[in-house]
């Protein structure tokens, strides 16, 4: 069996890739996570006995650790999910980004590139350095331009967006330099079970089981393409068994959706799955001024993908909400745990006693 090394893996994405992978038995898992804000080791418990899983409390950044890491475990592959990921997070304090995203990453790619050049002639061969990145990098799009595909140029308009582009060039780089044998993919917004409630549907979901009001940037008309979680980890895995080195790769959901319905199918679940009597939970949405540097539309076209490599999301957005939504319910003392302590002190700290809408 393949030992993978994954950053960030106690994270949204990363928890999802890694218990899939452990259940899929696709690989031996070394987990490298600072556990930062949103990091939550419950997210993968069930794993505590599992004798192909191990985790690692670390940085990215700290290039002895990971040359040792490397050294110990012999990974086939690594697998990039270690980032600051949050546009409003970005826009104040734009600092922890580029040194997480952009002097992080620079940090993997050395460590991975002393641990390639040194391995033995197959192990080089079959060595992969997976980048996960965003479709943030490409900018905004108008209501009727053609979706990002892999050859559109990067326009980032938020720090987040621009320190994600500055690890893809890294990445990218790093192939065309010296050969390591890199791939790059970049997704559209995920949503699914283990989310940290600072991105929508999460957010918008806790706070309408809690009778809060459900704020919307500008008019809500803002655009995304919804990708369910399990499907990025499938793609994930599918681009490194069987992609080319040096490629990247557009995943998206084919679910572009606006803000505003995004909410109000929330609340119609809601009302059916957590019915109050004589009470319709979408009374609850209010629009809010809209926030800086607010991209209009994001759109994958992730043809690509499913021509080289045979992949396709098996969610549409109905069914993944409405398996989102059931997974919230489900796991109360994940909610309430998630809850307290960093999320409550960042609200406070960020927003006071504002609460808005986080749409990316």
């Amino acid at each position: 069996m393949q030992t993978f090394l994954v950053t960030g893996g106690a994270g949204f994405i990363g928890s999802n890739f890694i218990l899939k992978a452990r259940i899929e038995r696709w690989a031996n898992i070394i987990n490298l996570d600072k556990l930062t804000y949103a990091s939550n080791p419950q997210n993968l418990a069930q794993l505590q006995d599992d004798s192909g899983y191990c985790f690692v409390r670390g940085d990215i950044g700290d290039i002895e650790l990971l040359g040792n890491l490397l050294e110990q475990y012999q990974p086939d592959a690594i697998i990039n999910f270690a980032a600051e990921s949050h546009v409003d997070r970005s826009i104040l304090s734009p600092q922890d980004f580029i040194q997480t995203n952009v002097v992080g990453t620079f940090q993997l790619l050395e460590a991975s590139r002393a641990y390639w050049e040194k391995s033995s002639p197959q192990k080089r061969e079959q060595f992969r350095f997976l980048h996960v990145s965003t479709d943030e990098v490409y900018g905004s799009l108008g209501p009727k331009d053609p979706a990002f595909r892999e050859e559109t140029p990067y326009a980032p308009n938020s720090p987040y967006a621009a320190s994600k582009a500055g690890s893809d060039h890294f990445v990218r780089a790093y192939f065309h330099t010296y050969g390591l044998p890199t791939l790059i993919t970049n997704c559209s917004n995920n949503y699914g079970p283990r989310q940290f409630p600072e991105k929508l549907i999460p957010l918008i979901i806790l706070y309408a089981l809690n009778g809060k009001p459900l704020p919307i940037y500008g008019d809500g008309h803002n655009v995304r393409d919804w990708l369910y979680v399990v499907d990025h980890c499938e793609a994930l895995y599918t681009v490194l068994q069987h992609s080319g080195v040096g490629e990247t790769y557009n995943i998206g959901g084919n679910n572009e959706q606006r803000n505003l319905t995004v909410v109000e199918k929330i609340c119609a679940i809601l009302d059916e799955l957590a019915p109050k009597p004589d009470f319709r939970h979408s009374s609850l949405i209010t629009f809010v001024k809209d926030r800086p540097g607010h991209d209009r539309r994001y759109a994958i076209d992730c043809s690509k993908i499913s021509s080289d490599l045979g992949w396709q999301p098996k969610e549409d957005f109905d069914s993944g909400l409405l398996k989102t939504i059931q997974w919230y319910l489900s796991n109360p003392t994940w909610v309430e745990q998630v809850q307290s302590g960093a999320y409550a002190h960042w609200i406070k700290q960020n927003y006071g006693d504002r609460e808005a809408v986080l749409s990316s």
